[in-house]
């Protein structure tokens, strides 16, 4: 009967770490439709640095396991983990002006 409970909880924490993914790359504007947007550009910008950071990881992984295979439940965690960091530093640039180009006087 654990094994159930356990299996619960892993999927709980799963989609938590799904929702905390997209707030950190959430990108906040004036309207929702802008706000989704803006969103979405910043998954897809990052999306191919975390991936290759992932598969990286995910083989550093599997060679210290002795060729065990990563199950794609651990893989995706490991994606929306470092997702959360690259969207925190993005969030980070954007926010203090760094994608903002200088004002000309």
């Amino acid at each position: 009967m654990e094994p159930v409970k356990g299996k619960k909880n892993n999927n709980l924490s799963f989609y938590v770490i799904a929702v905390v993914y997209v707030l950190f790359n959430l990108r906040l504007a004036s309207d929702p439709l802008t706000s989704f947007l803006a969103t979405a550009e910043q998954i897809l910008l990052t999306s191919p640095y975390v991936i290759g950071i992932t598969f990286v990881v995910v083989s550093v992984i599997q060679y210290a396991a002795g060729g065990e295979k990563v199950p794609w439940f651990a893989r995706l965690r490991l994606f929306f983990t470092i997702g959360i960091f690259a969207g925190l530093v993005y969030g980070i640039y954007d926010y203090t002006g760094g994608a903002v180009p200088p004002q000309l006087p």
